[in-house]
């Protein structure tokens, strides 16, 4: 796959950062800035000002672009129009696509930070050559993106792939969403922080308590995945179940969208190791039929934490026709 035209600028908001690059024709990042994200009263004008000045850096650096992309977390509909926006509570029903254009001085293209991340590791990443795909972000919660006969699936009204606020445990512990027992409450960075939790309170996970001085209250992802690999049976045991409920995400879109690929991306998703196989071999024991049809591979994502960026990036190619063909590397 290569690209028209001179560098790409892509930018992908997160709750804390936002993380901003410049691809050149074939796709390789040139440049990289990050700011943090902004929060608080006025946060939309003050987060439009951050992506207007990483543009604006990018552009002193590797001379002009011709063309940007953003990707930010929530519902994305009507070409930037901010519907819901988890860790960006302050944005939300915000026009971002009209704002961000208008400060950037051209049409910026704007979709959702996942099906950026989507995009780019369908395109230039681990499903690379699948005509159909499920990206799944595990980072703190869990966001997707669904590729389906070689097109970006975004539903009726943009809001497909919300794939963490599948339900699978309806008595499950509250979901920010208002819910219970979503997917996300088990598999994600807080889902591991939740089972790590039920854990402690058992009396169990000493060395985990010990370091949070016995407030199990405080425990998160980073204090289980700090000791993986060495040698922890405890921890071990814990990695196992939440590798098992991350397969039974996997299933249930598989029983519903049979992809070729599977690919797990975001911070958590990066930190499993080993523990893929637990997840491939978990996925084959809970799907129907698992002898009688072809299993989806389930691989993590190859370009890391700039995957968002990168499709951010990729968005103006696609934002007329998902189902574009393109050349492969």
């Amino acid at each position: 796959m290569t690209s028209r035209g001179g560098p790409r600028i892509g930018v992908d908001i997160g709750g804390t950062k936002c993380l901003a690059v410049a691809i050149n024709e074939h796709f390789e990042v040139i440049y990289e800035c990050r700011r943090p994200t902004p929060r608080g009263v006025g946060s939309v004008e003050a987060l439009v000002k951050v992506v207007a000045d990483a543009v604006a850096e990018i552009e002193q650096s590797v001379g002009s672009t011709v063309s940007t992309g953003v990707g930010v977390p929530g519902l994305v509909a009507d070409g930037g129009v901010l519907r819901a926006a988890p860790n960006l509570d302050e944005v939300a029903d915000a026009e971002i696509g009209r704002h961000l254009s208008h400060a950037v001085g051209r049409q910026v293209a704007v979709d959702n930070d996942a099906t950026c991340g989507a995009l780019a590791e369908w395109q230039i990443g681990a499903a690379q050559g699948a005509s159909d795909v499920a990206f799944i972000s595990l980072g703190t919660g869990i966001g997707g993106g669904l590729i389906s006969n070689g097109g970006m699936q975004r539903g009726k009204h943009g809001y497909a792939a919300e794939f963490g606020h599948m339900m699978i445990d309806p008595m499950g512990p509250q979901c920010p969403c208002g819910q219970r027992g979503c997917w996300e409450r088990y598999a994600s960075g807080s889902g591991l922080a939740y089972l790590a939790q039920q854990r402690a309170r058992q009396g169990r996970l000493g060395r985990i308590v010990e370091q949070v001085s016995g407030d199990v209250e405080v425990i998160r992802s980073e204090h289980v995945l700090s000791i993986v690999g060495q040698g922890d049976d405890e921890i071990e045991d814990l990695m196992c179940e939440f590798a098992r409920w991350i397969a039974v995400g996997l299933v249930n879109l598989a029983h519903v969208v049979d992809p070729e690929v599977m690919v797990l991306g975001g911070g958590v998703g990066a930190s499993l190791g080993d523990y893929v196989e637990t997840v491939r071999s978990a996925f084959s024991e809970l799907i129907y039929q698992p002898q009688q049809r072809e299993l989806p591979s389930i691989v993590l994502a190859e370009l890391g934490e700039q995957a968002g960026a990168i499709g951010a990036a990729l968005l103006p190619e696609f934002r007329g026709d998902f189902a574009l063909k393109v050349e492969r590397r």
